[in-house]
């Protein structure tokens, strides 16, 4: 292995970058919790101002993020893509950039609602992170893990857009089988829309993860370690990662699988994808 993991300063006093990077990544994480709370807020009271607040804070804590990762990358020399607490931040912020997207096609507000409270406690898990800085020194390693890594979270990212409107495709579904149409009904689309969302996101993540399964099969090449180094606790949980979502996939287009199985499945997938990140990143 050509990984190399050092302090994160040697320096008597912080360095301004590191300093700063702290500040931003603190405010990221404040914007995160006031959104969280604000779109659950608005879900139940429905006052556009909250949900204004919400979305405001929410770009607030993606520029800040923004600006923690990239001071990070200036310090490291590298992506977020080495270290537990940069694989989490990077993944929270992925996911605030895809549920932006998502918002901004589909028109779904109360998504929120369901999405970035997880975007909070990844980031809240990733800021009891060890800081230290990890180097690689090849740079044809450093490609694959970046690509593997990319892929993977990008394919995570959909994943968790894909649970939010798993859970409130039950929700609704469960209100109609139930013939008491509560409030929570009329506030939230239709299962159509909430069915097609799944499966749209489902459809883009599904291949971006299978991409980094396989490049992540060659970084470990790259790092003189076997084709999937088939460490149970940490690959085997990722094979059933893929299965899941395969069937999702392949059950869509080939028999028609769709509603609440495709949503319970979503639903798994994403709780066996926090699993396997403890499993194979931390």
């Amino acid at each position: 292995m050509s990984l190399v993991v050092g302090t994160e300063s040697t320096d008597s006093q912080p360095r301004v970058g590191l300093y700063m990077g702290n500040i931003a990544f603190n405010i990221a994480l404040l914007s995160y919790l006031v959104s969280a709370l604000g779109y659950t807020l608005y879900l139940v009271y429905r006052r556009p101002m909250v949900n204004l607040i919400s979305a405001i804070a929410l770009g607030l804590g993606l520029f800040s993020q923004t600006i923690a990762i990239g001071l990070r990358s200036m310090e490291t020399g590298h992506g977020p893509y080495t270290t537990g607490f940069e694989v989490a931040s990077f993944f929270a912020w992925v996911i605030v950039v895809v549920f932006f997207l998502t918002e901004w096609k589909y028109r779904i507000r109360d998504l929120g609602a369901f999405v970035i409270p997880v975007v909070f406690l990844i980031l809240f898990y990733s800021a009891f992170q060890s800081r230290e800085i990890a180097m690689i020194d090849d740079p044809s390693t450093m490609f694959w893990l970046t690509m593997h890594r990319t892929l993977s979270i990008l394919g995570y990212a959909a994943f968790a857009i894909a649970f939010g409107a798993a859970i409130m495709y039950l929700i609704q579904e469960n209100q109609v089988k139930s013939k008491k149409l509560g409030v929570m009904y009329f506030r939230m689309p239709s299962l159509e829309v909430l069915d097609d969302l799944n499966y749209k996101v489902i459809a883009i993540g599904f291949p971006l993860f299978t991409l980094g399964f396989m490049t992540g099969s060659i970084w470990n090449i790259k790092s003189d370690e076997s084709f999937f180094s088939w460490d149970a606790m940490r690959t085997w949980p990722l094979i059933v990662v893929w299965l899941i979502y395969s069937g999702i996939f392949f059950g869509r287009l080939l028999v028609g699988w769709r509603g609440k199985k495709a949503a319970q499945g979503a639903i798994l997938g994403f709780v066996t994808i926090i699993v396997t990140y403890f499993l194979h990143v931390v």
